[in-house]
């Protein structure tokens, strides 16, 4: 089956080869999308063998995240891994999240940065805990790493999936689609890495509260 790997990046010029680099060993092909960024993203991820799909202007990570699915569907990817591009998650860990796909026992992986040991600031892990509740509110369905974008598709996920959120709340949609459309879904303890640099490119705690809320209401106003 034909793997893609799917990173969106924004000004991610210092990381991108690296996480390039690692996710090429354990998928076929690796597709960046440029979510309008004004540094040398473009122009790196090119050079470490991605394929780049641009946006004009920022957009957000939900739609830098449907436009990189669409573009790997049309690469005719049957599994796709999305990872960020910071280097908070570490692509060796692709393997263990791709095998229970592999072996065609679930059609979603989720990757867990708190099933192990990971040095995680307080405020990140209060914060998780809020979005997964919020989460569960909004989708009936309990995931104890909803908000992290290392995750796997396989074929029947990457078939029908459809994400409509741009920003930070595309997590929990995808949530939603796994309630929606019945898959089944693992959880996989995985690796993390926090750094004065990946603390500040995320979500700061006032923003996960207000993607919660926001995910909350879009869920009963459907």
């Amino acid at each position: 089956m034909k793997t893609i790997a799917v990173i969106p990046a924004y000004n991610e010029e210092t990381r991108i080869a690296a996480v390039i680099t690692g996710a090429r060993g354990y998928v076929d092909t690796v597709i960046v999308v440029d979510d309008g960024s004004s540094d040398d993203t473009c122009r790196i991820a090119e050079r470490n063998g991605a394929r780049v799909v641009h946006h004009i202007e920022n957009s957000g990570a939900g739609a830098a995240t449907m436009t990189g699915i669409d573009a790997a569907r049309m690469c005719g990817a049957d599994i796709i891994v999305t990872l960020d591009a910071d280097e908070q998650h570490d692509p060796h860990d692709i393997p263990l999240l791709l095998k229970p796909i592999m072996e065609e026992k679930v059609d979603v992986v989720f990757a867990n940065r708190f099933g192990q040991r990971n040095r995680i600031p307080f405020v990140r892990r209060v914060a998780n805990v809020i979005g997964n509740v919020l989460t569960l509110l909004a989708t009936g369905k309990w995931v104890s790493d909803s908000q992290c974008g290392f995750k796997v598709f396989g074929p029947k996920a990457v078939k029908d999936i459809d994400l409509k959120m741009s920003g930070f709340e595309f997590c929990s949609e995808i949530v939603r689609e796994t309630a929606k459309h019945r898959w089944r879904i693992k959880e996989v303890p995985t690796k993390v890495l926090y750094s004065e640099y990946t603390l500040a490119k995320g979500q700061s705690f006032a923003h996960g509260i207000q993607t919660a809320l926001k995910i909350l209401l879009r869920s009963f106003l459907r």
